[in-house]
C-alpha cells in the first residue's frame, strides 16, 4: 500500500481510543488527556471495561459497544490484544490504527512478531492502515489531533516532522515550541509494519498544509517505494533528513530498537542525494535546519553577506562559511558607495560589513537596506555582539522591520545569554527570521538552503547526450555468468571476468591464459615485451597479498621462473589454493596515470550500489570512496566522481596532465549497465582502473555471482532503470520506420524540438495556455521520470535528423488506481493514426501494470481529442469545476484492448 487510507489517520472525523484510563501517569491516561483537550472537534470514544466514564466522556466498554465506526483507533492495549482488537475494528469498518504499544517486532524473531504478523493478517483484509507498534503517536495541530503520549501540543504549522524515534519526537516538539515553530503532522512510525517513510512522503507531497518535510531514519523499508516517494517529495518542498546509525556499532542499536536492518551508511547518504533530499548530521543540526525552513520561503543564491557589529564575530562566520564551501559576495562598487553614504568613516569598507561596535538599530537598518538592494548579494547573515553603548534589542527591531518587507532570505545571530538576547531571538521568531545562537550555526543554516537549491536544480539539469558506443554482448555475459552459476562457482574465472568486462566495452590488455609455468612462458613469448604474470585460483582473491603477482617481466624464460616461484609461495600461504594457472598480460605502462577503483556490491536495503574512488593497494588506507546508486547517466557519473577528493587530482597538477575524466564516466556508466542487465552479479571489483590523459584500462577485475533472488528483472534495483525492452518498431504511412520506445533523461532537445514544431493552436490545446517553448525545468520534469509510476514513450523517427514525431505518457498515484494521460503530435502528422497508435500502446501499458482507471481533462473545443477517446472506449463527461473542459476516463478493467479499439477512427 502507499496512501490508500492515510487520509482516515490524517484527517479523522472521529476516534475511538483502546485501553483509555483515568489512571495517572499511565499511557492510557496521557493519550486521553491530550484527544480530549487539544481541539479535535469530532466524537471521541474512549474503550475500556473498567470504568464508566473517561476525561468526562462515556465510556464504552468494547469495540462491539461503540455507537459509530471510528476513523481512526488509537491502541494502547496489551501486544497480545492487539491483533483481535485490529480484526474487530477492521470488521466494523475502521480503517485506520495507531498501536502505541510495544512488544513486537523489535524483539526480533519469537512471539513479539508472530503477534505482528498476526495484527497485519487481521487488518489486511479490511485494507486498515497501521501506525506503529511501539510509537509515540500521530499529531495534526490544524485539527485539532493529538494522538499521542507526548508532554505537550505544538501549535499549528506547515512543517511535517516524520520519525521512528518516539524520543526524537518529543525533543524536537519541546525545542520548538519556545520558538513558536509549529507543525503540520507530526507521525511516530515506530516499528514500521505498515505505514513507513515512503507512505508518508506520497502523502506529505500532496498535503497543501505541509511546507517542508523532516524526516529522523534509522532505517529504510521498500526501498523502491521510498526512493520513488522521497524524488516526488523532494521536488515539490524541502525534505530534511538525519540519518541515525551512520557506524557499524550504532547501526547495530538501530536495528535492536526499531526491528529493521540497517544499511551501509554510505549507501544512504547516495539514495538521499539522489532523491534530492538534504541530510544532516546530529540533532542540533537538524535543530537549525527546523529553525531555517520555519522561515518563509526564499529563493536565492549562494552569495552571503555579513553585517556585524564586531569585527571579531565577522571573521568566525567568514571562516564558517569557507569551511562549508560557502561564498561571501564581493560587493560592488555601486554598493560600496552606498554604504559609505549611510556609516561611519570607520566602517570595514568589504565584507563582512562591520558597522562598528556602536552600532545602533538605525545603523543596522540602513545598512541592511543596502545590502538587501544589492543586485551581487543572495542572502544576509546580521550578526550582533552586545555592548553598553547600543541596544541589541533595538538592532534586531530594525533588522525585523527591513527584512519583514524583501524577498531575500535574512539570518541572524544574536550573541549572549541575557534578558536583552533573549528579547532579540523572541524578535526574530516572532517575524520567522532564522535565528542562532552562535555564528557558525548561522552560517550552516544558511548553507541548509544552498545545499537544499543544489539539489534541487540537479533534479532538474538536463543530462547530456546519451554514449552511442553504448551496445553491450548482454547475452553472452550472462552465458558466462549462467555457467559459472551452473557449476557452482561463487568467483567467476578470471577468463569469464575478461569476457563479461570486454563484452561491456571495458579496454583491457592482451593476455591469455596459461595452465602452468611452461605454458605462461609461451603465452609470454606470443604476447611480446615486458608482461604482468597474476595467479589463477579460485581461492585467492586478493593476488597481490599472498605474492600472485608479478610485475614488469622481460621474457619467456624470466617468466618461467616467476611462475613457479609464485606458484611456491602461493601454497606456502594459502595451503588449500587450487593453481589453476597464470594469467599473463601485457605490460600497461602509463607513466603520471591514476589508479582507481569501480566497483559494485549488494546493500541489504536498496540493493546494488556503485562504488567509485582511489585505488590501488592503499585503497582502505586512503579512504576516498563514493557510492551511488544505479542506473547511471554520464551526469549522474560526473556527480559521483566530484564527491571524492581524487577528483581533484584527475583535473591534473603541476607538470601531470588532466586524466580523461570522460573514459571514467563512461566506464562508471557501463558498470551501471551491467549491474542493472546481470541480476545474478552481487559483487564487482576492478582495482585498479588505470586512467591517463588519453584512455582508461582496466588492470585487475573480479566478479562475484548468486542465483538471482526474484524472477522480475530489476526487481533488486531501488530505482526502475531505463526499461528498453519496451521499445518497439513502427511503420507510419507518409513518415517511414520508427520507433516507439520509453523516454530518456537525455530526450529533453528532443521534446523541446517536438514542442517547436507544435503550432500555436495544438501547443495550447496541449497545455491549455498559448505555450511558445518550455523551461528548462519544465523540460526536465517531462524527461526525468520515475519508470516505476510513470511512463512516457516516445516515437522517434529512424530517419536521420526527423526526430520526434510525438509523446504519450501516463503519471499513476502511488497506488497505481488512477493514471492521468497526457499526449502531443507533432501538428504536420496528424490523421496518420499515430495518435491512436499511441493512446493504445500507453493504455496496453498501463494495463499491464495494475493501473486501474485512465484519465484525462481535455479543452472542450479540442474535438479531435475528444473524438479520438471516445473512439477508444473512454467516458467523456462534463467537467464540475471547470467548464471549459471536459474529462475523460477509462476503466481499464473493461477495456478490451487494441482489437476493440481497431474501428476507431482518429479525425485528421
Amino acid at each position: 500500500m502507499s496512501v490508500r487510507n492515510l487520509d482516515k489517520l490524517l484527517e479523522p472525523k472521529s476516534i475511538a481510543l483502546i485501553g483509555a484510563t483515568p489512571k495517572p501517569g499511565s499511557v492510557g491516561s496521557v493519550i486521553a488527556r491530550n484527544l480530549f483537550h487539544a481541539g479535535f472537534a469530532g466524537p471521541i470514544l474512549p474503550v475500556n471495561p473498567k470504568y464508566d466514564a473517561i476525561e468526562g466522556v462515556f465510556a464504552y466498554r468494547d469495540v462491539a459497544s461503540l455507537p459509530m465506526v471510528p476513523d481512526l483507533a488509537v491502541i494502547c492495549t496489551p501486544p497480545e490484544t492487539v491483533p483481535g482488537l485490529v480484526a474487530e475494528l477492521g470488521a466494523r469498518g475502521c480503517k485506520a490504527a495507531v498501536v502505541i504499544t510495544a512488544g513486537f517486532g523489535e524483539l526480533g524473531e519469537g512471539r513479539g512478531k508472530e503477534l505482528e504478523r498476526a495484527m497485519l493478517e487481521a487488518a489486511r483484509p479490511h485494507l486498515m492502515r497501521i501506525v506503529g507498534p511501539n510509537c509515540v503517536g500521530v499529531m495534526v495541530p490544524g485539527i485539532g489531533l493529538n494522538a499521542t503520549f507526548a508532554h505537550v501540543t505544538p501549535p499549528k504549522g506547515d512543517i511535517a516532522f516524520v520519525t521512528q524515534s518516539g524520543a526524537m519526537a518529543t525533543t524536537v516538539i519541546d525545542w520548538a515550541m519556545p520558538r513558536k515553530i509549529g507543525f503540520s503532522q507530526m507521525v511516530s512510525l515506530g516499528d514500521m509494519s505498515d505505514v513507513d517513510f515512503g507512505d508518508m512522503l506520497d502523502w506529505l507531497a500532496n498535503d497543501g498544509r505541509t511546507r517542508a518535510v523532516l524526516l529522523y531514519v534509522e532505517a529504510v523499508t521498500h526501498a523502491r517505494k521510498f526512493m520513488s516517494a522521497a524524488r516526488a517529495a523532494a521536488r515539490l518542498k524541502p525534505v530534511i533528513v538525519i540519518k541515525a546509525g551512520r557506524h557499524a556499532e550504532a547501526a547495530k542499536a538501530a536495528a535492536s530498537h526499531t526491528g529493521a536492518l540497517a544499511g551501509a551508511d554510505a549507501v544512504y547518504d547516495a539514495a538521499f542525494r539522489r532523491a534530492g533530499m538534504l541530510r544532516v548530521f546530529d540533532i542540533d543540526e537538524l535543530f537549525d535546519a527546523v529553525a531555517t525552513l520555519a522561515a518563509p520561503p526564499a529563493h536565492g543564491g549562494d552569495r552571503l553577506a555579513i553585517l556585524t557589529n564586531g569585527g571579531g564575530l565577522g571573521v568566525l562566520a567568514t571562516d564558517a562559511l569557507m569551511d562549508e564551501d560557502g561564498h561571501l559576495a564581493a560587493l560592488d562598487p555601486a554598493t560600496l558607495e552606498k554604504l559609505d553614504a549611510v556609516l561611519p568613516r570607520t566602517w570595514s569598507h568589504g565584507n563582512p560589513v562591520d558597522i562598528i561596535g556602536d552600532a545602533d538599530g538605525a545603523r543596522y537598518k540602513a545598512a541592511l537596506d543596502v545590502l538587501l538592494g544589492a543586485p551581487e548579494v543572495d542572502a544576509i547573515l546580521a550578526l550582533n555582539c552586545p555592548t553598553a553603548i547600543a541596544s541589541s534589542v533595538d538592532a534586531a527591531e530594525a533588522v525585523v522591520s527591513v527584512a519583514k518587507s524583501r524577498r531575500r532570505p535574512v539570518f541572524a545571530s544574536w550573541l549572549g545569554g541575557t534578558d536583552k538576547a533573549l528579547a532579540a531571538r523572541a524578535l526574530f521568531a516572532d517575524a520567522r527570521i532564522p535565528s542562532f545562537e552562535t555564528p557558525d550555526k548561522a552560517v550552516r543554516g544558511f548553507m541548509h538552503l544552498v545545499r537544499y537549491r543544489r539539489a534541487q536544480e540537479n533534479l532538474m539539469e538536463v543530462p547530456d547526450a546519451a554514449p552511442e558506443n553504448l551496445a553491450p554482448d548482454v547475452a553472452d555475459a550472462r552465458a558466462a555468468v549462467d555457467a559459472a552459476l551452473a557449476a557452482g562457482l561463487e568467483w567467476l574465472p578470471d577468463p569469464d571476468v575478461r569476457r563479461v568486462l570486454a563484452g561491456y566495452g571495458f579496454r583491457l590488455p592482451k593476455g591469455e591464459l596459461a595452465k602452468d609455468p611452461a605454458a605462461a612462458a609461451e603465452a609470454a613469448g606470443r604476447i611480446g615485451g615486458r608482461v604482468a604474470l597474476k595467479v589463477y585460483s579460485p581461492q585467492v582473491l586478493h593476488k597481490s597479498d599472498v605474492g600472485g603477482v608479478a610485475l614488469d617481466l622481460d621474457g619467456p624464460k624470466a617468466v618461467l621462473v616467476a611462475a613457479e616461484a609464485m606458484a611456491a609461495r602461493v601454497r606456502a600461504k594459502v595451503p588449500d589454493a587450487e593453481i589453476r594457472g597464470f594469467l599473463v598480460q601485457e605490460m600497461i605502462r602509463r607513466p603520471g596515470a591514476y589508479e582507481l577503483i569501480l566497483g559494485t556490491s549488494e546493500d541489504r536495503q536498496f540493493g546494488p550500489a556503485i562504488l567509485f574512488g582511489q585505488g590501488g593497494t592503499a585503497v582502505e588506507v586512503l579512504k576516498d570512496t563514493a557510492m551511488a546508486l544505479p542506473p547511471l547517466n554520464v551526469k549522474l557519473a560526473r556527480e559521483l566522481i566530484a564527491s571524492t577528493r581524487v577528483s581533484r587530482l584527475l583535473r591534473g597538477y603541476r607538470d601531470t596532465p588532466a586524466a580523461n575524466v570522460a573514459e571514467v564516466e563512461l566506464a562508471l556508466v557501463r558498470l551501471s549497465q551491467l549491474v542493472c542487465d546481470l541480476d545474478a552479479v552481487a559483487e564487482l571489483d576492478i582495482n585498479p582502473l588505470l586512467v591517463d590523459a588519453k584512455e582508461a584500462i582496466v588492470l585487475d577485475a573480479r566478479i562475484r555471482v548468486r542465483a538471482p533472488k526474484s524472477r522480475v528483472h530489476a526487481a533488486r534495483l531501488a530505482i526502475e532503470p531505463y526499461p528498453s525492452e519496451l521499445a518497439q518498431p513502427v511503420l507510419l504511412e507518409g513518415v517511414g520506420p520508427a520507433i516507439v520506445r520509453p523516454i530518456r533523461p537525455e530526450d529533453a532537445p528532443l521534446i523541446d524540438s517536438l514542442v517547436d514544431r507544435m503550432d500555436e493552436e495544438d501547443r495550447r490545446m496541449r497545455f491549455f495556455a498559448p505555450v511558445k517553448r518550455l523551461s528548462r525545468d519544465q523540460l526536465a520534469r517531462l524527461t526525468q521520470i520515475d519508470y516505476d509510476r510513470e511512463m512516457a514513450f516516445v516515437c522517434e523517427s529512424m530517419m536521420m535528423g526527423v526526430g520526434l514525431l510525438g509523446v504519450v505518457r501516463i503519471a499513476a498515484d502511488p497506488d497505481h488506481a488512477r493514471a492521468e494521460y497526457a499526449i502531443a503530435l507533432r501538428s504536420d502528422l496528424k490523421g496518420i493514426g499515430l495518435g491512436r497508435r499511441l493512446m493504445v500502446r500507453i493504455l496496453d501499458y498501463a494495463r499491464s501494470r495494475g493501473v486501474g482507471e485512465v484519465f484525462g481533462e481535455i479543452l472542450r473545443e479540442n474535438r479531435n481529442m475528444i473524438d479520438l477517446c471516445r473512439g477508444l472506449g473512454f467516458r467523456i463527461e462534463a467537467s464540475p469545476d471547470a467548464p471549459e473542459l471536459v474529462h475523460a476516463s477509462l476503466a481499464l478493467a473493461d477495456w478490451q484492448g487494441p482489437e476493440a479499439a481497431a474501428g476507431a477512427h482518429e479525425p485528421g
